[in-house]
């Protein structure tokens, strides 16, 4: 790239900004142009009207900045490809393991029962769950009681309200919480059974079966 500084001439940095971005990729590029640029001017400024120090010390800064970002961003990904090795390996200790996860489903099948949860964002003095069938049907109401924030498992025997067996199936629960405030948000949690970890760009990811996939960021609780 040829370069042309006349005597009396002066450094145009919003020139080089914009000349650099377009042409070159990293900081040790801009450097080298910028030094070309500073070489000439030295050897061809006017001696009774010489550069103007602050400016050239703050383009040298912006240089530095620009360089110790490009450090900056290199670590962080070598950081980020560790973090991502390391949920991995995390992940892959959850196959065969339950986890509970936003959801609202129980299934029944041969007298057993898949638990069921709620998380909470504050404690509540009444908590109820309601386990309705395919149809929409209310097949058992229990009562949970007062309960503290955070997650909660619990297991529904399998009966009805009117003591009967329920019949295998899928069913679906709905949480309701109050306290003295009023009611609450709660959130229903189903368990799911992990079968299978897989990797994309956010990192592992768990494959629930027939539930689907998430990320460790959404499992609640570890059974």
């Amino acid at each position: 790239m040829g370069i042309a500084v006349g005597v009396n001439e002066s450094l145009d940095y919003s020139a080089i900004k914009t000349a650099t971005s377009t042409t070159e990729n990293s900081s040790a590029d801009l450097q080298n142009n910028f030094l070309t640029l500073l070489v000439t001017q030295l050897k061809n400024q006017d001696p009774t009207n010489p550069m103007d120090n602050s400016q050239l010390t703050t383009q040298l800064a912006q240089i530095n900045t620009l360089s110790g970002i490009e450090k900056l961003n290199t670590t962080l990904g070598s950081i980020s490809g560790q973090i991502n090795s390391g949920q991995s390996l995390q992940a892959s200790a959850l196959i065969g393991h339950g986890v509970m996860v936003n959801g609202s489903q129980i299934l029944v099948g041969s007298g057993d029962t898949t638990p069921f949860g709620v998380s909470l964002d504050q404690a509540s003095t009444a908590t109820q769950a309601t386990i309705t069938d395919a149809s929409g049907k209310i097949v058992k109401t229990i009562e949970l009681g007062g309960l503290s924030a955070g997650v909660h498992t619990f297991a529904w025997d399998g009966t009805t309200t009117d003591g009967t067996t329920a019949a295998d199936g899928k069913y679906q629960v709905s949480l309701s919480a109050s306290n003295a405030s009023g009611p609450l948000v709660s959130q229903p949690l189903n368990y799911a059974l992990v079968t299978g970890v897989t990797n994309d760009a956010s990192g592992a990811v768990l494959d629930l079966g027939t539930l689907g996939k998430t990320t460790l960021a959404n499992v609640r609780q570890i059974i």
